[in-house]
């Protein structure tokens, strides 16, 4: 590389792919944040589900994370990316062509996305629902976007990566090393798959991956981002260089290991358990480390939240995201993990962070970079103004009344009597009292949404009174920095060498996941013989897929933790052995319906039958929806002797016999099932229907181990 510190050099960079993905940020945004305010209202008012399979809670949850995360918060990194990275490389980023590829290429994910998911082609795994073909199409175009990145940093004409930079590589290298080894699965159809992890392997992957895909595409990206536009918008280097150093190594290399904390009390090996909350108290310091730094950079200057209200949005994102870090640690304390998890604690904490820290700081890069892209001025502050403050107390509502459900679900669920019975017996006392809440949720939402429409308003204003016939063909004049300094032994000379930093940062997150993840993947070393459970049968399976179809998993869970309340409430505390055989788990990490895991033979087929076609039924309360289609869609039979065998290719024991004749067994105990339905007075002839499948697989849970 040419090291002449002198030369000046003409180069124009790419903000078309920048304004691309500003603009698909804003258009996903609207879909996200309405599809998240129709799943807030389908909880308290059941009839909101209109009876319609694409639009059920269970497909719309899916459809709403998705969207938020990849869709608006993956076109916010892209954007800021695209157009920071060139600033502080000074250099076009290496290929148009990939560049464009990228961005197409990651809204067709979207939109494949946006199809299958209400169609309920879904893995059932969270943050990970979308089915394998979708999957490849995801790491392919991650590797053009790494590839353009890294090349672009070859050829940078800045030796030294700034701090926004270290943040983007460890993105990069992170997210592609977390959804290759999630995403390993064998398809048994076109949109139908099982991933190779079963019971709690899949929890450990599941959980390490969902949790650092937390951490790695909603964490660091946008610190990256806040390193750059936070001191950009204050005109003010950064707080402090050194803070910056400890923050990012501590933070990647920590971050890493907290996965386990959310499976605290269940049939995790405990080593895994107290490894995981060990890490996440530890993530503290790290987190608050960028806090502090990012609201620093401030210090002496408070004076321009007047003169650049811009800056609102920023103080607000660093504000939430410093909460959401304290609680995240604070949540991972078992004790603490006792009360709060499974409950609405947890969804007010992930609203805290991705409507208050991912939400405002992109609202904040965004109002600095597109009157800037379309070299013009913004609209309206006042419309600016109008749409922090509404957000804003849309994300206090939201979070407040989660929280405060949260507290009373876990107090409600755990509470007992003098003599030692539950003092909240029936499961729907403990979801009617918060009821009142899920409407002030829905509430704070719908004053988010209205915010950002003020903001699409002023941006859409913005752009179309931009000056005509622009070219974003700029000339830039830049010279080539820091090839001439004398090299030192500091962290600044790797910052200098770009191949070394960032195999460090992949070695940083490589050397937590194998310490975390492989010990758990002999699955053999935790398994007691005696208790071995049998695999389900054919029908069971056709109705776990069903199940895993409706989403049935993002409201109930299978694990019933050892905590006295629960054995009361459930049964006995769940072991490994019983989810052995499960391509994937279904322990769950929300209960706004009770715990399935023995609820098999606790209920006769018919109530199952009724409870499915109208809750009401059976639970006059009940906020569940209704499953009409159920009962007049017909199983897939057919598909069953590939589905069983490519379990026992996984290890599930099938004998031969049960595979080749998996088609006809299934359909002889649809009969059975449907026979019963009849005789104690339901429809007739539903043995092929999907309810019956389904009943199947409910009636098996719970049912299978040998010393229960």
């Amino acid at each position: 590389m040419n090291t002449n510190g002198n030369l000046v050099e003409k180069i124009i960079y790419d903000d078309d792919i920048v304004k691309k993905f500003a603009l698909a940020t804003m258009i996903w945004a609207v879909a996200a944040f309405l599809f998240g305010l129709i799943a807030a209202i389908q909880i308290p008012w059941w009839p909101a589900n209109l009876n319609m399979e694409w639009v059920t809670f269970g497909r719309m949850r899916p459809l709403h994370t998705n969207a938020a995360i990849f869709a608006f918060g993956g076109n916010a990194i892209f954007a800021g990316i695209y157009h920071s990275s060139q600033r502080l490389l000074k250099t076009r980023m290496f290929s148009d062509l990939l560049s464009r590829m990228h961005f197409w290429g990651w809204q067709l994910i979207i939109v494949a996305a946006a199809i299958t998911l209400p169609l309920g082609y879904s893995q059932a795994k969270e943050y990970a629902e979308l089915e394998w073909p979708i999957d490849i199409a995801i790491a392919v175009v991650w590797v053009i976007f790494a590839v353009n990145f890294f090349m672009t940093i070859h050829r940078r004409r800045e030796k030294h990566l700034y701090v926004a930079l270290w943040f983007y590589i460890s993105t990069i290298i992170t997210v592609a090393v977390l959804h290759i080894v999630n995403s390993i699965e064998i398809p048994v159809a076109a949109m139908k798959s099982f991933p190779v992890y079963a019971g709690i392997q899949d929890a450990m992957v599941q959980w390490w991956y969902g949790h650092n895909a937390v951490a790695f595409f909603l964490t660091t990206p946008f610190l990256g981002l806040m390193y750059y536009y936070v001191p950009k918008v204050a005109n003010r280097p950064v707080y402090s260089y050194r803070l910056s150093i400890v923050h990012f190594w501590s933070l990647v290399f920590i971050y890493i290991w907290a996965g386990p904390h959310h499976l605290l009390y269940t049939s995790m090996p405990d080593w895994a358990q107290t490894l995981g909350m060990i890490f996440s108290v530890m993530l503290w310091a790290p987190s608050w480390g960028g806090m502090i730094n990012g609201l620093l950079t401030l210090k002496g200057s408070w004076n321009l939240l007047r003169t650049q209200p811009v800056l609102k949005f920023f103080v607000a994102a660093l504000t939430f995201y410093g909460m959401a870090t304290f609680e995240g640690p604070l949540l991972s304390i078992k004790s603490v993990s006792a009360l709060g998890h499974y409950t609405d604690w947890i969804i007010g904490h992930v609203h805290a962070g991705t409507l208050g820290w991912n939400g405002f700081l992109t609202f904040g890069m965004l109002y600095y970079m597109i009157p800037r892209l379309w070299k013009t001025e913004l609209y309206s502050k006042k419309l600016l103004e109008n749409h922090f403050w509404t957000g804003l107390l849309g994300v206090i509502m939201y979070y407040v009344s989660m929280v405060v459900a949260g507290i009373t679900q876990g107090l409600m669920w755990r509470a007992t009597n003098k003599d030692g019975t539950l003092a909240y017996p029936d499961f729907m006392e403990t979801v009617v009292r918060i009821v009142p809440l899920y409407w002030v949720r829905a509430l704070g939402g719908l004053l988010f949404l209205v915010g950002f429409l003020m903001m699409c308003y002023n941006i859409y204003m913005t752009i179309k009174l931009a000056p005509k016939n622009q070219t974003s063909e700029e000339v830039v004049e830049v010279t080539r920095t820091g090839y001439t300094e004398v090299p030192d032994t500091t962290h600044r000379k790797l910052e200098g060498m770009g191949f070394v930093f960032s195999v460090l940062a992949f070695l940083a997150i490589a050397v937590g996941s194998f310490i975390e993840i492989y010990p758990t993947l002999a699955l053999h070393k935790y398994i007691t013989p005696t208790k071995v459970t049998e695999p389900y049968t054919a029908l069971e399976i056709a109705g776990r897929s069903i199940y895993q179809r409706e989403g049935c998993y993002v409201c109930h869970s299978q694990q019933i933790r050892p905590i006295v309340s629960e054995v009361i409430r459930y049964g006995n505390a769940s072991t490994i052995e019983e989810s052995m055989w499960d391509h994937p788990f279904q322990w769950g990490s929300k209960r706004t319906g009770p715990d399935l895991a023995r609820v098999g033979k606790k209920y006769p087929n018919l109530w199952h039958f009724s409870h499915m076609m109208d809750p009401r039924a059976v639970t006059p309360s009940s906020i569940m929806p209704n499953y009409p289609w159920l009962a007049e869609k017909d199983t897939n039979f057919l598909r069953l002797r590939k589905e069983l065998s490519v379990l026992r290719l996984l290890g599930v024991p099938y004998d031969d016999n049960t595979v080749a004749n998996a088609d006809g067994i299934a359909q002889k105990q649809a009969k059975e099932i449907a026979a019963d339905l009849e005789a104690n007075g339901g429809p007739r002839g539903m043995e092929k229907k999907e309810i019956v499948a389904l009943i199947a697989y409910l009636q098996a849970l719970g049912q299978k181990g040998k010393a229960q």
